[in-house]
């Protein structure tokens, strides 16, 4: 099995902690290894043939310093010039892949992801790997534990019995909570986790199906890379990413090919998309409160509150269901509820040219 790992994503949501260069990937949001080196460390008992990390070129020389520590499996670190969703990232992997080995497995795994049980997820990569073996597209679907609108979902036909690969009827967007709570009543929708298994030959022919444009540069992208003419790969890449679409590889093939299957899995996950999420990620205290990287927090009729204080005293009082994230140049203080709408500053920061903050 090879692993790819997607990490070139900016990780906005998490400013100010998280910045263009060290994005939420490459930092770590409880105080030890960053959640890249996390990813990798996961899968290293699979003893995979190689690993392939996705990540762009402002985030790549990072990410190869981090990488130095893992010699037991080849990892190569390719980057892209310019970002453009999964689907293109996903392609270039299973194009270098196919190129060695056409009927490998590869599993897709996103950086930046936690997961609490860690041997469920090796044990779902290689079940859901014997599947992928006969030509389907399975992507891993996690048991929801809540009505959570945060996350897109997964319809599944789960009225065999086993543990499947089950057939995917559908791919949901982010429902409303009505929907969600209807979801997890119904028993048969499950989040979309964004890890997915195939063989590269596979994914290769749906594109051809689903994406023509897309194989079509793949397959002249494999015929300049094995160019003598094309010394550096990072220049047949950059000419592969002119003009190309930025799409996900859910709506670009996931939502119409009829190989998709799913495999339920139960593995204490959590996308860790907001500030909102570090309570499944660190305990909190008797009060409901978060506090990570700080020299200490008194609370004095406070609860609920998320904190990462850069080694610093965090005082609070009075106040309840807020975030408090202090880094050496800035501070971010925001309703608990609304962490979905730090990305919104980033945004502003960006329009009004105040890039030293990004």
């Amino acid at each position: 099995m090879y692993i790819v790992i997607l990490a070139g994503g900016s990780g906005t949501r998490f400013w100010p902690l998280s910045r263009v260069a060290r994005p939420k990937q490459l930092i770590s949001i409880t105080g030890d290894r960053s959640m890249l080196q996390r990813t990798v460390e996961r899968v290293l008992p699979l003893h995979p043939k190689r690993i392939l990390i996705i990540t762009n070129y402002l985030q790549a020389a990072e990410t190869e310093l981090q990488m130095q520590r893992y010699d037991a499996v080849p990892i190569d670190v390719i980057a892209e010039p310019v970002g453009r969703n999964t689907a293109p990232a996903i392609g270039l992997a299973a194009a270098l892949i196919g190129s060695r080995d056409p009927s490998a497995i590869m599993a897709v795994l996103p950086a930046d992801h936690f997961i609490k049980n860690e041997q469920a997820l090796r044990e779902t990569l290689t079940f859901a790997g014997i599947s992928a073996e006969s030509g389907s597209l399975v992507t891993l679907g996690i048991m929801p534990s809540r009505p959570e609108t945060g996350y897109g979902y997964i319809e599944a036909e789960i009225e065999t019995a086993g543990k499947g690969p089950f057939p995917v009827r559908r791919f949901v967007e982010k429902p409303p909570l009505e929907e969600a709570v209807r979801y997890l009543e119904e028993g048969n929708y499950f989040w979309n986790s964004g890890m997915f298994v195939w063989r590269a030959d596979t994914i290769l022919e749906e594109m051809e199906n689903f994406m023509p444009s897309l194989h079509e540069k793949l397959i002249q992208f494999l015929m300049a890379a094995s160019s003598r003419e094309h010394a550096r790969l990072s220049e047949v890449i950059a000419t592969l990413y002119q003009n190309i679409e930025s799409i996900s590889i859910d709506y670009g093939i996931m939502e119409k090919s009829f190989r998709v299957q799913m495999v339920p899995v139960e593995m204490g996950w959590s996308d860790v998309g907001s500030w909102s999420a570090l309570p499944e990620v660190v305990e909190p205290d008797a009060d409901g409160t978060v506090c990570v990287n700080a020299a200490g927090h008194v609370a004095v009729d406070s609860s609920d509150c998320l904190i990462y204080a850069d080694q610093r005293m965090v005082a609070t009082v009075g106040v309840h269901n807020i975030v408090v994230v202090s880094t050496p140049d800035a501070i971010l203080v925001c309703d608990r509820e609304r962490c979905q709408d730090v990305k919104k500053v980033v945004e502003q920061l960006g329009a009004e040219g105040l890039t030293a903050y990004l």
